[in-house]
C-alpha cells in the first residue's frame, strides 16, 4: 500500500515537472541554458583553467 502511494506521488511530480518545463513562460530561460556549453569564454577565470 505505502509503495502504490509513494509510486502515485512521484508519478504526480513527474508529469507536473514535465508540465512546467513545457510552460512558455520558461522558454527564454531553457533556451539561454541550452545555448551555454556553446558559448566560449572570453577568459578563463583561475589559474587551473589555464592550465588544461
Amino acid at each position: 500500500m505505502v509503495s502504490g502511494i509513494v509510486t502515485a506521488i512521484l508519478l504526480a511530480l513527474f508529469v507536473g515537472g514535465w508540465i512546467r518545463l513545457w510552460s512558455p513562460k520558461l522558454k527564454p530561460e531553457l533556451d539561454a541554458a541550452a545555448r551555454l556549453p556553446l558559448e566560449e569564454d572570453a577568459s578563463p577565470d583561475t589559474p587551473e583553467e589555464t592550465q588544461r
